[in-house]
Parts: structure tokens; sequence; C-alpha cells
């Protein structure tokens, strides 16, 4: 069934005559007649009631007037699917998928989500949260569009930005806990206490060099995915959970405190989507205002610099 056809046929219901219909379409009356047969006999189903000799009118069977109005829903599909197409990039709708850890510096990514829905109300924005693993899993299914992580990305697999942003490792206890006395946190404060931390962690990554000890050798209590979890037990306790900073509120009436590492530790910032990805216009344009707000902080940056 052709689109085209499907418009000859909605003629001939709005104008209730395949010669007036005919007249409109700029079409011989047998042309048009032959076209609206064949479809009758593609579909199996007679759709108009032709009139009389003495009366010329048409009238729609039942599953012409189911067919009516389908085709004007179609034909309404295919003109907005035209012009979402062809329209100015101001008429940009979709959505663009992110993947993170728990991390403040999701704030940027915000920032640039602010200030895209501004001109563009029809983005929408989906945010997963997870450690690294999930986040790679989830791009490597095609489920997000980006991923925010902190190891360094592999080149061949992913595009990249670096962003001007790094977390902070610290301890997360209790207020009233000895040790909230420091200013900072030492490898051998840690080596002898209960500890939680991140599930992702090995041997190999910059914390645990940090530490100068190995997994096995410390006593870590609990692992955890998501840092406001364990941040229920340390309340309770059980133990300290090695964290970035300002993922748990520490302020007011809370009964937790941060203590950053020293020497200090920092987590540099990616984000990261696949190599040859076909982007579509919402995740074009996502990259596109994360560039241009990166370009004007280092525009600060360098003007601070000078001054």
């Amino acid at each position: 069934m052709e689109l085209r056809v499907l418009q000859y046929f909605l003629a001939i219901a709005r104008e209730q005559s395949i010669v007036k219909a005919a007249r409109a379409l700029h079409l011989s009356q047998p042309t048009l007649s032959t076209q609206i047969k064949n479809m009758e006999e593609e579909l199996g189903k007679q759709l108009l009631i032709r009139g009389t000799k003495g009366s010329r009118k048409i009238t729609l069977t039942e599953e012409g007037m189911i067919l009516r109005k389908r085709a004007e829903e179609i034909l309404d599909l295919v003109k907005k699917t035209e012009n979402e197409i062809v329209l100015s990039d101001r008429v940009i709708l979709g959505d663009v998928y992110i993947g993170a850890g728990e991390t403040d510096g999701i704030r940027l990514l915000a920032k640039v989500a602010g200030k895209l829905r501004r001109d563009y109300p029809g983005i929408h924005f989906h945010i997963s949260s997870g450690n690294a693993n999930f986040v790679a899993e989830r791009l490597e299914h095609g489920l997000i569009d980006f991923g925010l992580v902190f190891a360094t990305p592999d080149t061949k697999k992913y595009d990249m930005l670096m962003l001007p942003v790094q977390d902070v490792w610290g301890v997360l206890m209790r207020k009233d806990d000895p040790m909230a006395q420091k200013t900072a946190i030492a490898p051998e404060d840690l080596w002898d206490k209960p500890l939680f931390f991140s599930q992702e962690h090995s041997d190999k990554d910059p914390l645990m060099r940090w530490m100068h000890k190995k997994r096995t050798s410390l006593n870590i209590t609990g692992t955890y995915n998501l840092l406001f979890n364990a941040s229920l037990f340390v309340e309770e306790g059980l133990g300290y959970a090695i964290s970035f900073d300002r993922i748990i509120n520490t302020s007011g009436d809370s009964n937790l405190c941060f203590r950053p590492l020293t020497p200090p530790l920092y987590a540099q910032m990616y984000l990261i989507w696949k190599k040859y990805q076909i982007l579509s216009k919402p995740t074009e344009k996502f990259l596109q205002v994360l560039k241009e707000i990166l370009a004007e902080m280092e525009g600060d940056l360098e003007h601070e610099r000078i001054l």
C-alpha cells in the first residue's frame, strides 16, 4: 500500500466523489478509479460504495471508515517525521543516555544539560549510576551514549574528552571517631582499621598503590557499589569507607565527616563514547555544548594565569 494511494483515498472520502477528487488531484477519473480498485483488491475488502447513476455520491464501507482513520494517522506521522528531519536545528527531539559513577563531577554534565534544555526543550536526559564495570557494560551493549569514568580509557575502543574535574580521595567516618581529629589520613592510619572499599578496586589501581598494601593484607570489612549504602554501615560504626569527597552530605546534623588522604590522591575524570558510533542529533548537540563550556573554562583559567 503506497502513501500516494492513501492520499488518493482520503481525497475521495473528503469529496465524496471520484470525479471531484480526480479534479482536485489533477488526475483522470479512470486513473483514480483504477488506483482505488487495485487497493481494494490488495486488501481484499470493499472500501467504497459507489452511488447509482442518479447519485454519484461516494460513501465508505465499515472497512473504508477504518482505513480513513488509519490513513489520516499514518500521513500525519509521515509529515511529522519529515518535519523533524528537514526543519532547522532548533527543532531537535530525542534522548541522551549517560552512565556514571557516584561523583560530584556530574555537576559539569548537569550544567551542560541545563544549557542544552534551554535551547532544545525536546531533549531528555537519562542517568544510570554504577561503577566502572557497570558503565562499560552498558556502553558495550548500546544502552547508554556516554560514560563518565575515572580510569584512563582504552583509546582503541572509545573516543573521549578529559574533563577539567578531579575527585578527591578520602575517608568517610563518624564525627565522634578519634581519627576525625586528623585533618588528613595517611596510609598507616588505615592499615589496621575495618574498611569498606569500592567493589572494583584491585592491587594495581592508584588507591591500592597509595595504601602500600595489598588488599589481602588489609582489614576489609565489606565492599560497596553505591556509597550511600556503605555510608549507613559507617554510620553504625562498622568501619571506614574509602571514597570520593562531596558524595555524601556531611554537613549539618550528619553523624559523618570526610577527611582527605595524605599525600593527596586525585581521580581524573573522562567522558567516553564508543568509537565510530553514529551519534543522534541530541547526543551531537550535547557534545557540542560540552566542548563550548570546556573552552570557556579553559579561557577563564588562562585569564587567571595572565592576571
